[in-house]
């Protein structure tokens, strides 16, 4: 399959993969010849931002190793840690996959999918056309400071634990417990649902 951006351009951090590697890529998707499941965080402030979530999932479906298996609903997030009114708001959701690429790649894939959307780093809480950050990666606790696994903030953080709840209510995080204990633990004041919105599922 082939994911488009807006204006039709294909995504550019996908290169072409051969025939017999796609194969054993969905090979090992069907038969779960070991994939594990890693739960990713999409957020978006500028821009189209509810096209940037989609496009985000369809690059992420389009990494040979990796598929798409589940998406959440929509949430509309007030920025953290900047002044009210100085960001524009975001658009979040989770999505699961299961994915035979080790956490580093799937990391060095989530950073090349911002980059496709012209991810800026320049300043901590910035407003950003896309972020994509991994949550968990199977039951692995790691303190890797290039990746922490579970996400340090994850447990705090309503506008990962609400669509992550929505998509799977029986969800743990590791080393902290139920996602819905931990969602009933934490405000969502300024983490709003939008029924009207839809991502799709790659097909």
């Amino acid at each position: 399959m082939s994911a488009f951006f807006a204006g039709g351009q294909s995504d550019p951090t996908v290169q072409p993969v051969p025939a017999s590697v796609v194969e054993r890529v969905d090979a090992a998707d069907t038969t779960l010849q070991n994939p594990k499941r890693a739960v990713i965080s999409l957020g978006s402030n500028l821009g189209n931002r509810l096209e940037t979530l989609q496009g985000a999932i369809d690059a992420l479906e389009d990494t040979p190793g990796v598929r798409v298996k589940g998406v959440s609903p929509v949430y509309e997030t007030e920025p953290w840690g900047v002044a009210p009114g100085s960001q524009p708001a975001y658009f979040n959701a989770v999505v699961v996959v299961k994915t035979t690429l080790p956490p580093s790649s799937l990391l060095e894939r989530a950073h090349a999918v911002e980059e496709a959307f012209h991810r800026v780093r320049d300043e901590r809480w910035g407003a950003r056309t896309l972020d994509v950050d991994i949550i968990t990666y199977a039951e692995v606790v790691s303190d890797d400071p290039v990746l922490t696994l579970p996400h340090p903030r994850a447990h705090e953080r309503a506008f990962v634990l609400a669509p992550w709840h929505d998509l799977d209510p029986a969800a743990q995080l590791p080393a902290r417990g139920p996602v819905a204990d931990l969602l009933a633990a934490v405000t969502r004041e300024g983490v709003t649902p939008r029924p009207d919105l839809e991502l799709r599922l790659p097909e």
